[in-house]
């Protein structure tokens, strides 16, 4: 992954001279310009990183993961006592027009994301599920976990 740097103030030659506001904006819009897939920055800053759910109740922690356009068996699912590890790799699919242009703003490539966990949770009774391009992870609660209750001191 390649490191912008930003130089707001790069012009500026005496601190008499600060910038303005619209000074700081043309600068922002600059960076978020780099950063953007037509841009001329690192596409791979961009990559696909799919949105995450995660609900904890009494008996076990819920993870969703919104990752369309993959197959079950393109995604590599690991869960730790702390933290879940989801990756896969969303490939494009190559268009050939004899006509016309063709313009896409779908993200593609491998993803890696890690997931930690409010609690410790059983990894051998891990369950997962993937349909219309949610996946859906059911993680049970270690039993130490289930059992453990913590007295809050109020001041």
């Amino acid at each position: 992954m390649a490191i912008i740097q930003w130089r707001p103030f790069r012009d500026i030659t005496h601190w008499e001279s600060l910038p303005t506001i619209e000074t700081i904006q043309e600068e922002m819009n600059r960076l978020f310009h780099q950063l953007s897939p037509s841009g001329n920055g690192d596409s791979e800053l961009m990559a696909f990183m799919p949105s995450a759910e995660l609900e904890d109740t009494p008996d076990a922690v819920h993870l969703k993961l919104e990752i369309p356009g993959l197959e079950a068996k393109d995604l590599d699912i690991q869960v730790s006592e702390h933290s879940v590890s989801i990756s896969g790799e969303r490939r494009s699919e190559t268009k050939t027009e004899e006509k016309g242009a063709v313009r896409s703003e779908f993200r593609y490539g491998k993803f890696e994301r890690i997931i930690p966990l409010p609690v410790q949770v059983k990894t051998d009774a891990a369950q997962a599920e993937y349909k219309n391009g949610i996946l859906t992870l059911n993680l049970p609660k270690s039993e130490q976990e289930k059992k453990k209750v913590v007295k809050v001191e109020v001041k």
